[in-house]
């Protein structure tokens, strides 16, 4: 079949995304002829896949589509395809689906043995095993923490509850976010809880308080402000509610009415009041730096002193002042308007914001898009958390109907991930095909999922995925000594690149000063030790298999695929000029760590 027009892939050389495409970090060079060599070896493109057509099914029931997400996922999908003119790109290998998988379930990518195992097997539902094995009890330590460590940063940002005097207790969070996961809590539950919640936000010292402890207050601690009858109390608290909940971005709305938006000035202060009788009071052991805080609850009283009717107030772009009281407004447009009463007897306005969030039609899409994300690299929205008639979806038969199915299902985190994974979609190359070159969303056209599109990994799974390919944390240190290891390694990206905002904080963005972090990091030069029982000892001294084996060893661990014939040919030279195997090999996996393919989930 016809081959020239498929993407070549770039193998080895350090690469950053720009709205151009993938750019590399040349000039660069390895620092010794011997390793010159390898770089060499790896500066090629993979090999192609011969170009399939996947087409629908004719003898599938239109019936059976619709009881089964995943094959009505498929059918609008390929819908979509049809009336667009473009045929997908073919499967990915198995080695590729398998490495995404990972990496998208459970944050890292698989160990040689995971990897040999799912290809080797010869079962036809080999892939909803797998993936099923993941979201089980097999894998509950790595899917817990891989979702923790992505809502920890939705949440609370990446560097919450690490600034000095902050109240976010970001253990506190980590808790409250495990113990969510781990028992697979209803997100919907979970949404209510965060919105609701009262207590400290720290585990208490004295076992007694220990009942007070409520890891969810940290979400809104360091949201709300000092006292609530500032005008601009809680204005984070409704922005970040409106934004990670709603899929809405209405912190403009503030000032004045949204230019596209629907949501208007008054309705952004209206959802602002129901924050209003919530405080984070402050608690000190010992000293002048705040120890944890305590959400609570108060009566509120209004700038006016008028509880019973306890407005806020707000200027309009004219200087005319308005006030505002709690009032909800769902997607279709309904209003749900409390009493005016700032007495906490009469109303708990925070409270009946959660259930009213719990039943709004917002809650679900804006889940769904946010995951469909976070599998694709793009959300049927760009950006996936800003929705509304400004901003129309790619795809709203498929978002709307994965909605619905969300909320039948319960609000099944996993039960939408597993829908999400198995689909045809998730399974496609990330390369182009010949008949898809339209679909590219980096150009600024709307995705159309008709390939894979590749994306830089989170920096906590480059992290997790460099232990994994390396067992560099087998190497002696203890736990607690590899946790502290990890949160330091991490730190850098907030620090040193500025990447605190939720948006970059995700995101290992392949800046030049984050690879060159990475190629001269204490982390790199751990995973390419030659000592006593790491990885690359066991493979160069393991008499059991040949040079060719070993080397193919080093890319299924990296790579999740074996070496080309031409990257053999290459890495043979290295072999003879080095004159040492386990130094031409430590040359070798060192170049495959920091090459695009592996810091690319692809």
């Amino acid at each position: 079949m016809p081959q020239s027009n498929q993407k070549k892939w770039p193998v080895a050389v350090p690469c950053w995304r720009q709205a151009s495409g993938w750019r590399t970090a040349l000039p660069f060079t390895v620092g010794s002829a011997r390793k010159t060599n390898v770089f060499v070896l790896l500066i090629l493109t993979v090999g192609f896949y011969a170009t399939l057509s996947i087409a629908a099914d004719e003898n599938i029931d239109p019936g059976a589509e619709k009881e089964n997400p995943i094959l009505h996922i498929d059918h609008l999908l390929r819908t979509n395809w049809e009336e667009n003119e473009v045929v997908p790109s073919p499967l990915a290998t198995e080695g590729e689906w398998c490495r995404r998988v990972f990496l998208d379930i459970v944050g890292r990518i698989p160990t040689i043995d995971e990897l040999d195992a799912f290809v080797k097997d010869k079962s036809s539902e080999k892939k909803v095993q797998l993936v099923d094995r993941l979201l089980s009890a097999s894998y509950a330590d790595s899917y817990t923490r891989n979702w923790e460590n992505l809502w920890t940063t939705i949440l609370i940002g990446r560097s919450g509850g690490t600034e000095r005097n902050s109240r976010t207790n970001r253990q506190g969070m980590q808790i409250y976010l495990q113990e969510a996961f781990a028992e697979n809590r209803p997100y919907d539950q979970m949404v209510q809880e965060l919105i609701s919640a009262q207590g400290i936000s720290r585990l208490p010292s004295d076992a007694k308080d220990a009942e007070k402890f409520n890891g969810a207050v940290n979400f809104l601690a360091m949201k709300l402000g000092n006292d609530p009858n500032d005008a601009d109390y809680g204005t984070q608290a409704a922005a970040k509610t409106s934004r990670i909940f709603l899929g809405l971005r209405v912190q403009c709305t503030q000032c004045h009415d949204h230019p596209f938006n629907r949501w208007k000035q008054n309705q952004f202060w209206e959802l602002n009041a129901f924050f209003r009788q919530t405080v984070a009071l402050r608690r000190f052991e010992g000293g002048r730096n705040i120890a944890f805080i305590e959400l609570a609850n108060q009566d509120f009283q209004g700038p006016t002193s008028e509880p019973e009717e306890a407005e806020i107030f707000y200027d309009k772009r004219n200087g005319v002042r308005m006030a505002a009281y709690p009032v909800f407004t769902d997607r279709s447009g309904a209003t749900t308007e409390l009493s005016r009463s700032g007495f906490l007897e009469d109303v708990d306005r925070r409270g009946e914001l959660a259930k009213l969030l719990r039943q709004s039609g917002y809650l679900p899409v804006a889940l769904v898009n946010r995951y469909w994300d976070h599998f694709f690299g793009y959300g049927f929205t760009q950006p996936f958390d800003d929705m509304g008639p400004h901003n129309a979806p790619s795809h709203p038969d498929l978002l709307e109907y994965l909605s619905q199915q969300f909320v039948a299902s319960g609000y099944n985190l996993k039960q939408l991930i597993r829908w999400i994974t198995l689909s045809e979609s998730y399974a496609l190359s990330s390369r182009f095909g010949i008949k898809n070159k339209i679909d590219d969303p980096s150009t600024g056209n709307p995705p159309l999922f008709s390939r894979f599109y590749p994306r830089q990994m989170r920096a906590e799974q480059l992290y997790d995925s460099l232990l994994t390919a390396t067992r560099a944390d087998k190497t002696g240190s203890s736990s607690v000594q590899q946790n502290e290891k990890r949160t330091k390694w991490l730190r850098q990206f907030v620090i040193a690149f500025g990447t605190d905002e939720n948006d970059e904080a995700s995101t290992f963005n392949g800046t030049i000063p984050q690879v060159l972090a990475l190629f001269n990091g204490d982390l790199v030069r751990q995973a390419t030790s030659t000592a006593d029982g790491s990885f690359l000892e066991e493979v160069s001294q393991n008499t059991e298999i040949n040079t060719r084996q070993k080397l193919n060893q080093l890319f299924r661990a990296a790579l999740a695929r074996n070496a080309t014939a031409e990257e053999r040919q290459w890495a043979n030279k290295a072999f003879t000029e080095s004159g040492a195997v386990t130094v031409a090999l430590q040359d070798v996996w060192w170049v495959l760590l920091n090459t695009n393919e592996f810091i690319l989930n692809h």
